[in-house]
């Protein structure tokens, strides 16, 4: 049953990952994922190398290269338990195979495990997961616009999400904020973002560290009349965020975000009776002094 519930989850997601694997990020990834697989197959390479096999084909995995991909899998499964999107799931895939794959590389020669690793090292620096690009009703930050739009209505409830590019959390999250924005913002529940990594003095501010061992990134504020009234994760007094999963429906639940969309709705409704209000006062106030 759990087979066929996976094979469904990706045949659902199939386009969506077809359009994934044609960025280079994810292709070189891929690449990069099924390397020793390659080597190990290809005619004409396999038979060179060496094996540990009692019927001496090195075309095929022996019994150590097994046990180490099956120990990886089941890390992967475990990992992909607190996933949240899929992007998560093929991000944890890429990262324990790259792992897996310089393990079987430096037991099978370690020339080719220190060629593998150096291109790992260069795939790390020079080509990042891609941002983004989707649809979203979100507001960006600077340093000097973040308590000006904060304080410009109390009426306003604000759920400023504080983020860093190079945070693989943040860039998995988007989506996921991005979606709760199109669901639930109006004009009296909004939704913004300030990437702390580029304005130092914006985290320093609103205490939001952004060292990777802390866990603070990303970082969800809710502000009710320019104050800030909650935050998720939580950070201890070490400093340390409180283990929290970015769910889009732990964030609804714990934010109450259904609750303040209704709440957001009436007072727009006011605020549209109030307009009507005025306009109609304005030309008796216009015949009158007439």
């Amino acid at each position: 049953m759990g087979l066929i519930t996976g094979l469904c989850t990706f045949l659902y997601h199939l386009p969506q990952i077809y359009k994934w694997l044609l960025k280079p990020y994810y292709i070189t990834s891929l690449f990069m994922t099924v390397a020793f697989l390659v080597v190990r197959k290809a005619p004409g390479l396999c038979e060179h190398l060496a094996t540990q096999r009692e019927d001496g084909n090195s075309c095929d995995f022996d019994w150590r290269e097994v046990e180490i991909l099956m120990f990886l899998s089941a890390i992967v499964m475990m990992k992909n338990r607190r996933a949240i999107t899929l992007e998560q799931h093929i991000g944890n895939v890429f990262l324990f195979s790259k792992v897996a794959n310089v393990m079987l590389f430096f037991r099978l020669d370690i020339r080719l495990g220190i060629l593998y690793l150096a291109l790992c090292v260069a795939f790390v620096m020079t080509c990042k997961p891609p941002l983004y690009m989707g649809p979203e009703y979100i507001k960006y930050f600077s340093d000097k616009t973040m308590d000006e739009e904060l304080q410009r209505d109390s009426r306003v409830t604000w759920i400023v999400e504080f983020y860093a590019n190079w945070s693989s959390d943040c860039q998995s999250f988007a989506p996921v904020f991005a979606d709760l924005s199109l669901k639930y913002n109006c004009p009296g529940l909004r939704f913004g973002k300030v990437d702390v990594g580029r304005y130092g003095e914006v985290s320093e501010r609103y205490r939001v560290s952004t060292s990777p061992l802390t866990k603070q990134l990303p970082s969800l504020v809710l502000f009710q009349e320019g104050r800030e009234v909650m935050r998720r994760p939580m950070v201890d007094n070490k400093g340390r965020a409180v283990s929290w999963t970015f769910s889009e429906e732990n964030i609804i639940r714990e934010f109450n975000l259904n609750e303040l969309f209704q709440k957001s709705k009436k007072l727009n409704k006011s605020r549209g009776l109030n307009e009507e209000e005025q306009n109609s006062i304005q030309p008796e106030e216009g015949s009158n002094d007439k």
